[in-house]
């Protein structure tokens, strides 16, 4: 095989034994690799109905055959599971350092199953792969569990683990790895803490070869120059990161601000790229061999919120800034740090603590109840949250559950801005129509990374399109949803991916992708085959989340009923009832959502 191994290592937990499997090619082609082809094992092998946070569930790392390739951003695993968050599946992405050193073990995926008996870490060398124990490390914090494995294994060796959030079951716990990396949202962290997993540590130099090396090196120079603009110096994303979004969703007045009860923030220039690059920002931080280097090595150098590390993003802004009414741009970067340390999704985090501060303001929540007040705007209360929350200590263990059960259980559900249970990222979709549709019908959860329709809507990538109108989106989302998974079972990152994924000059797509992928495989798909693989792994998706009791394509009251207060989209709701009908009958699904046996035969998915 070219670009896969063609090579899974299994891992019993419970038994402490581990053996490798060969990988029908066949199903590298039919799921592409990554996410698409560890969905696969995960709809074979676990039952839809099982506790997520049981034995039975298993828990999946997976890298894309185009992982540690030249190929522009060609450096990213998913980890796939059931959500203990949502309680349908989950792809969390990740990119630093790991995946490529995972893939140079000579394995694409590592399938872990049952629960250690006493903490444990997997060691993998190539072949050589050992069960250790872990008690050592837990309850330690990221940094130093990755110090401690990488001086008790290989120094140029690379971790992913968990922190003290995975450990106590969090149920928005992330996935870390290279200590800043972050595998984050619908709780794998809890998942691979409920099996008493604290790590993964990789090294090796098997690199599978590729079908046609010196076409790819040609083919990546070709494409880093069709999209120049995005890796040179200057670009938006390579000068701020994501951390220049703010201003952009803000002017489009759909920035979550006060748990989305507004679409603007009066004080986003505090906090924005442009404020973080002149105080904060010491370096830019590239994943493995990426051209945009989007990362920032960030310090607060004084002051009670002193640190340094990585971050924040804008996804961090928008929950722990905005959506909390932070305008302490000191205190956010110190929030992500913890997050970091402490392994939580940023995302989740920040959302869930504004759902409490607006039950806190309207009087649902009392200062008793909480252990202390908790209003908008308050830094300190956000951040002594996110340590309680990591613990699970006394307020912190009912916010460890989300925002979902949290609103549930104290009478409002109404206030938690979800769905699937999963807390909504930084795009009020009452101002970005298909990101709304794209939130109720994505797979795992409210996820701007199943398929980012505000690469069109919010910045024009490739066309700007009219973010307000119902009209196009059914087609828009369900070819964003494809694309992503293409993107993410291939082992590409989406910053550039997107790009030359979608070429507003050519209607036969992906063009690009599909070459990579030929290059590397020796496959001979045809842009139409690998597109069908991309829509082949959403609908294996659909299927499970349906069988798991996942069934409700909707969005909380707040974004069909409440119109925007304020911005360029005042008075505007979300129209999911005009998008719905249209996207399922483009998807080839019923009335209900669910796949018709006549789709599940097109894509060959009849045995799930």
């Amino acid at each position: 095989m070219y670009g896969w191994h063609g090579r899974l290592l299994r891992v019993d937990l419970t038994e402490r034994t581990a053996s490798i499997e060969t990988i029908d090619p066949k199903i590298c082609r039919d799921f592409i690799g990554g996410r698409g082809v560890a969905m696969y094992y995960l709809a074979k092998e676990v039952d839809p109905l099982v506790d997520p946070l049981s034995p039975e569930n298993k828990l999946i790392f997976a890298t894309g055959p185009l992982t540690a390739t030249p190929a522009p951003t060609g450096n990213r695993y998913m980890v796939v599971t059931k959500s203990p968050l949502t309680g349908a599946i989950t792809h969390s992405n990740s990119g630093g350092d790991f995946p490529t050193w995972m893939k140079r073990t000579g394995f694409d995926l590592f399938l872990f199953e049952g629960k250690a008996d006493s903490p444990v870490y997997l060691w993998v060398n190539e072949d050589q792969v050992e069960i250790r124990p872990a008690d050592h490390v837990w309850g330690k914090d990221v940094p130093t569990t990755t110090d401690a494995l990488l001086a008790e294994t290989h120094p140029e060796a690379r971790v992913a683990c968990i922190g003290p959030a995975g450990e106590n079951l969090v149920l928005m716990a992330a996935i870390m790895n290279d200590k800043h990396r972050a595998a984050a949202r619908s709780g794998v962290g809890a998942v691979m803490g409920s099996k008493l997993l604290k790590a993964v540590v990789a090294f090796g130099n098997k690199n599978p070869p590729m079908a046609d090396e010196a076409g790819m090196r040609n083919l990546s120079v070709t494409i880093s120059k069709e999209v120049g603009v995005d890796v040179k110096k200057g670009s938006n994303l390579r000068e701020y990161g994501t951390a220049y979004v703010p201003q952009v969703t803000n002017t489009l007045g759909i920035l979550p601000t006060r748990n989305f009860l507004q679409g603007t923030f009066e004080a986003t220039s505090q906090i924005d790229g442009v404020a973080l690059k002149n105080t904060y920002l010491i370096r830019h931080t590239p994943c493995y061999r990426c051209p945009i280097s989007c990362g920032r090595l960030t310090e607060v150098p004084e002051g009670k919120y002193k640190g340094k590390g990585e971050g924040p993003e804008y996804e961090t802004i928008a929950s722990l800034g905005s959506a909390c009414g932070v305008s302490d741009l000191a205190a956010i970067t110190r929030a992500n740090y913890w997050c970091n340390e402490l392994g939580l999704d940023t995302i989740s985090t920040g959302m869930t603590i504004a759902a409490a501060m607006e039950m806190y303001e309207k009087g649902y929540l009392t200062e008793e109840q909480i252990g202390q007040p908790l209003r908008f705007g308050d830094a300190d209360a956000m951040i002594a949250m996110i340590q309680k929350m990591a613990y699970r200590q006394g307020f912190g263990n009912e916010l460890a559950e989300g925002s979902y059960r949290l609103c549930r259980k104290y009478g409002h559900p109404e206030i938690a801005v979800t769905a699937r249970k999963q807390e909504f990222p930084g795009y009020d979709p009452r101002g970005s129509q298909g990101m709304g549709l794209l939130y109720a019908t994505s797979n795992k959860g409210a996820s701007h990374m199943e398929g980012d329709v505000a690469y069109e809507e919010v910045f024009g990538v490739p066309v700007k399109i009219d973010p307000l109108t119902t009209e196009g989106k059914a087609a828009l989302v369900a070819r964003f949803q494809d694309a992503f998974a293409l993107i993410d079972s291939s082992g590409l990152c989406v910053f550039l991916a997107v790009r030359y994924v979608f070429n507003k000059d050519v209607m036969i797509w992906p063009i690009r992708l599909t070459q990579l992928m030929n290059h590397t495989t020796g496959a001979n798909y045809t842009p139409e085959e690998i597109m069908k693989a991309a829509e082949r792994i959403y609908n294996l998706e659909r299927v499970f989340i349906l069988k798991a009791g996942s069934t409700e394509d909707t969005l909380p009251p707040r974004m069909l009923q409440e119109p925007l207060p304020d911005g360029p989209a005042k008075g505007k709701v979300v129209e999911l009832d005009k998008m719905l009908p249209e996207f399922y009958r483009i998807r080839g699904w019923d009335e209900h959502g669910v796949p018709t046996r006549e789709k599940l035969a097109e894509l060959e998915l009849l045995e799930f």
